[in-house]
């Protein structure tokens, strides 16, 4: 890129954060806590937003607080926050790992302990179901985990990953509010799945399970899972099935969705009308596969620049991204922005950014990525094909050596992805 930023871009990046400021825990807890008289609190949380959402609850909760979140490393407390008297760990994600097994037993122990006297709270968001886990028997941790990470390598989306995953799990679907019952939980949810069902966030661990074991197994084959037979003894076993809507140790249970997707799009529509930008907003929902999903939106965005209009379109949800046996470094976003690139085919005017709202797109310490016309160009100069890249799912270093990756930390929210196309007339 040259050295002068082109304002589209810095517009781009000024709305991306709009809408991260309007989905943290700072800003969407406290409102919803209000309506409780204060008194002690035990409380358990995990999800990549969970040490936020404890430290804006403790600051907003003057009575005694005890308890445990885990969330993914990096993602705890910043400087100038407390947790009280509840305890922040860090484990595994995207893939769980001991601390995440460490984790998944204290928190069942813990919600066992619920005191007549005090509130239990639980703090929910996206990226829980790996952070902490608690294996069914006798499936094994690495049976579970293999289990999961071959569905999410296959391209299945998070309803199905999570589907298996509650109905392996001591924890998921409903178990860990059924560890603690007969106390009421109150659960506070932050959404990265399109869609917002509950009951789908972090797989729903207090959240009863409308899924069944013969769906999870249906998953499985689909997909051509290799290993289903080590799976058997728990999806076969009829007393191992999940909690179910309507059970009515579930009835007292409280849930609050505090801030989804539309949370944040609905901030940048805002910031995007005032900067003069008509708005074609396409959902806060979108599943597809990504690099599809990048040229349709490359399509639309050379039909709405024609108009002659400066035109905005924006759309939220969880990309995916089918690896098969390559696989190099990059995330679902730099695949979507990789591909609209390409289909632009440098379309003067358009400007784009997508990234992850929890600051992390795949496994790199980015984001993700915005791109201006010249993009190609710029990757021609250092001798690089971006669609030869983009074909080896490798795209992070094209747009690292064009200083095109958007990179935010950690932070500490997460309402799944952010994709904003610019068209200037």
């Amino acid at each position: 890129m040259p050295s002068a930023i082109p304002t589209e871009v810095l517009l781009l990046e000024q709305a991306f954060h709009t809408a991260l400021q309007a989905a943290a825990p700072a800003v969407c807890l406290p409102p919803a806590l209000d309506a409780y008289p204060r008194k002690p609190a035990l409380v358990l949380g995990t999800g990549k937003a969970a040490a936020s959402m404890t430290a804006a609850f403790c600051a907003r909760w003057d009575a005694p607080t005890r308890g445990l979140v885990v969330t993914r490393y990096g993602h705890g407390l910043r400087a100038g926050e407390t947790s009280g008297g509840v305890e922040i760990v860090e484990a595994g994600h995207p893939s769980p790992d001991e601390s995440s097994l460490a984790a998944g037993a204290r928190l069942l122990e813990l919600a066992a302990s619920a005191r007549a006297d005090e509130y239990l709270v639980c703090l929910i968001s996206g990226g829980g179901s790996s952070l902490a886990a608690a294996p069914m028997p006798p499936v094994t941790f690495e049976q579970k985990r293999a289990a999961a990470n071959y569905l999410i390598r296959a391209g299945a989306d998070i309803r199905e990953i999570n589907c298996v995953r509650k109905h392996l799990s001591r924890l998921k679907g409903g178990r860990l509010a059924a560890a603690a019952h007969p106390a009421r939980v109150i659960t506070f949810v932050i959404s990265d799945i399109p869609g917002d069902e509950v009951a789908d966030i972090a797989s729903g661990p207090t959240i009863p399970d409308a899924t069944t074991q013969a769906d999870a197994l249906a998953i499985l084959e689909r997909y051509r899972y290799p290993d289903v037979a080590d799976l058997m003894p728990v999806l076969g076993r009829r007393n191992a099935e999940t909690p179910k809507p309507g059970a009515p140790e579930f009835a007292s249970d409280e849930v609050h969705l505090i801030a989804t997707a539309s949370t944040a799009l609905e901030a940048a529509m805002k910031f995007l009308r005032a900067e003069g930008y008509e708005m074609v907003y396409l959902g806060d929902d979108l599943a597809d596969e990504a690099q599809e999903l990048g040229r349709r939106h490359a399509k639309l965005a050379k039909e709405q620049r024609a108009r002659g209009s400066r035109v905005a379109i924006l759309s939220g949800g969880e990309t995916r991204v089918v690896l098969g046996e390559g696989g190099g470094r990059g995330g679902r976003n730099t695949e979507y922005i990789a591909s609209l690139a390409l289909e632009l085919d440098g379309c003067p005017g358009v400007f784009a950014l997508a990234a992850d709202t929890d600051g992390i797109d795949g496994h790199g310490d980015h984001a993700g990525a915005f791109i201006a016309p010249e993009t190609l160009r710029y990757g021609a100069v250092l001798g690089a094909s971006l669609a030869t890249l983009l074909a080896r799912h490798d795209t992070y270093s094209y747009f690292d050596s064009g200083r095109c990756l958007v990179k935010t930390g950690p932070t500490r929210t997460n309402v799944n992805d952010f994709r904003l196309i610019l068209c200037q007339p």
